[in-house]
């Protein structure tokens, strides 16, 4: 199981929110290429990037950092926040990303994810949000109908490279994962699932790996509090 250090990124700097609420921001680096290069060193394999601003814009808004730890790391990263076309998408796979998120437009225009993991094989994940079991979209403010299971389910044939799945109200939150939600959405589909949110201990990190089914973790506050020491969870995973 791959574990992802998680840089969110709000007004330039590497934050955490509380519930996904843009009013509960915790800044723990104002300089997110630096984060990045410690958690490198720490020995990940992988970065998940997030664009808060982005999210809610609906288009890319903290560029200039996320380029800047692009340039900075040789490890593989993942973005997602306010790609919402095709163009946004070649753009910053042009710039080294190894892997964009698709959230919002997964629920309003699942077309364009297909279309994009078509173009970009491997290249293409969906970010599914959700707040009781329903996708919520727009940087978590709006909640929708659709259950989470079922958009997982309608992309079966797309060819994604993976889901990444977060319960909002464990999100920031250090209160464990969903791992229950998490473990029947990844036995629901052949896609690899991503668990996110509330991951807060190398007791999770352990939870969730011994479902069998899981193929990866994010956690951010965790790392950033100390209660995960990213090294010694890496070498915990890898056994």
């Amino acid at each position: 199981m791959i574990l992802y250090p998680a840089i969110d990124l709000k007004d330039g700097n590497a934050v955490r929110l509380v519930y996904g609420d843009m009013d509960q921001t915790t800044v723990f680096n104002d300089d997110p290429a630096a984060q990045a290069k410690d958690f490198v060193a720490a020995g990940c394999e992988w970065l998940h990037l997030v664009d808060l601003n982005g999210a809610f814009a609906g288009e890319p808004v903290n560029a200039a950092p996320v380029e800047a730890i692009l340039k900075a790391c040789p490890v593989p990263a993942q973005l997602g926040g306010g790609i919402r076309d095709m163009a946004t998408i070649e753009r910053w796979l042009d710039k080294g990303l190894t892997r964009v998120i698709l959230g919002t437009v997964a629920v309003e225009n699942p077309d364009l994810v297909r279309d994009a993991a078509k173009a970009f094989p491997s290249q293409v994940a969906v970010g599914l949000d959700a707040r009781n079991g329903r996708v919520a979209t727009r940087g978590w403010a709006e909640e929708t109908d659709v259950m989470v299971t079922d958009l997982a389910k309608s992309f079966e044939d797309a060819g994604i490279a993976a889901i990444i799945y977060t319960d909002i109200m464990r999100d920031g939150a250090m209160k464990g994962p969903n791992i229950d939600a998490t473990a029947a959405l990844a036995r629901a589909v052949d896609i690899p699932v991503i668990a996110s949110g509330g991951v807060s201990s190398t007791d999770d990190l352990t939870a969730l790996q011994e479902t069998g089914v899981i193929s990866g973790a994010i956690s951010g506050r965790a790392l950033y509090d100390g209660a995960i020491d990213l090294a010694a969870a890496l070498a915990q995973l890898k056994g």
